[in-house]
């Protein structure tokens, strides 16, 4: 029996056996030539470039408010109104006076003319005449100041209603029917979408390659994405987080609101004719940063000197020529002239149609 085992063992030990490492699978791409734009991605804020408070102008009680915390209003809105009986009361004790003022204008102008009639016939001194018409005078300045207190007092009656002075948006109300205002008192904020600010911060070592005119790509979760450039740079480095500004203005763009936070990348440099391939591509190795070139079925290692990652891809200064094949997938498992078979990408498989019965069709059953 031991030799029937021995010749059986001696049997399955004959079986050829391959020979060499076997090949690691991976993928390739070809190493592009293109015009490799550098981004400085950051996270700001957007402001309104006129964001004043809405002050009362008159005195009185609030009887009534329209504009609400979050409402967009249009320039000449009506927002809020205040009380107006004590002005009312004002202008009529001011269209009284100017009343009195002209009665007596008139009648001091009736007495110079008799006057002068008087002197003509020398029954007049020149004196009386002259204090005749400087009463007149006097009486004028009353009837002027009389007019401008009328003027004044339909003034303010009309600041009694208060409205929206520009197309925006209101903050919030600080006032509420009922409440008492003095002159100066703020009732309302309001913001402007016309012109808005986005604040963008950057470290101050990034200062020298922020310029006016660069491209700036914006996304917000609330506003969507757009495209603008750098209207304005804040040299001030902030004093608690060392920070520039560059500042990026939005003109007339709808659903954009004061407040919002944005996602923002801007193009800092332009790296013309670059070689560019996948980040996975460059593996790091005792003698530096390297790729695999695939010729035929090996992989042979190139030391090469990388620059700028950018959405995935990575600058080759050199060591490598465009259009040469490096390995993507893998590559972290290959050695210099280790064997490899690229895997093909498999074309996408199109979806199974569900079977539909048509209405009207029976279907047919197994007779069995």
């Amino acid at each position: 029996m031991l030799v029937v085992l021995t010749a059986c063992g001696n049997q399955s030990d004959g079986a050829p056996k391959p020979k060499g490492p076997n090949a690691t699978l991976i993928t390739v791409v070809q190493a592009k030539q293109t015009d490799f734009e550098v981004w400085e991605s950051t996270v700001g804020t957007v402001e309104s470039t006129i964001d004043p408070k809405i002050t009362a102008e008159v005195s009185g009680r609030i009887a009534q408010v329209l504009g609400r915390a979050g409402a967009a209003v249009k320039q000449g809105q009506l927002l809020a109104v205040i009380d107006p009986v004590d002005l009312r009361l004002t202008r009529q004790a001011s269209a009284a006076e100017l009343a009195r003022a002209e009665v007596l204008l008139k009648n001091q102008e009736a007495i110079v003319e008799r006057n002068q009639a008087l002197l003509q016939k020398g029954f007049l001194s020149q004196s009386a005449v002259d204090d005749a018409v400087a009463q007149q005078r006097a009486l004028a300045q009353q009837y002027a100041v009389a007019k401008a207190q009328l003027a004044m007092a339909d003034g303010n009656i009309g600041k009694t209603r208060v409205h929206a002075p520009f197309d925006g948006k209101i903050e919030r109300p600080i006032i509420a029917q009922g409440d008492f205002v003095k002159i100066g008192d703020p009732m309302f904020e309001m913001v402007s979408t016309r012109v808005l600010n986005v604040y963008l911060p950057f470290p101050e070592t990034l200062l020298p390659a922020l310029k006016v005119g660069q491209k700036v790509k914006l996304q917000s979760p609330a506003s969507g994405a757009l495209e603008s450039e750098i209207a304005e740079i804040k040299a001030a480095v902030g004093a608690t987080n060392r920070a520039v500004s560059a500042i990026v203005r939005l003109k007339e763009q709808p659903g954009w609101h004061p407040g919002s936070t944005v996602n923002a990348a801007v193009s800092v440099d332009l790296h013309p004719a670059a070689i560019v391939v996948p980040e996975q591509s460059v593996v790091l190795r005792p003698a530096g940063k390297v790729v695999y070139v695939v010729e035929g079925n090996i992989a042979k290692q190139r030391i090469v000197t990388a620059g700028v990652k950018q959405d995935g891809l990575i600058e080759i200064l050199t060591g490598l020529k465009a259009g040469e094949s490096v390995a993507v997938d893998g590559a972290g498992f290959l050695t210099n002239d280790a064997p490899v078979s690229v895997q093909t990408p498999k074309p996408a498989q199109p979806a199974a149609k569900p079977s539909r019965t048509l209405s009207g069709t029976k279907q047919q059953r197994d007779p069995a």
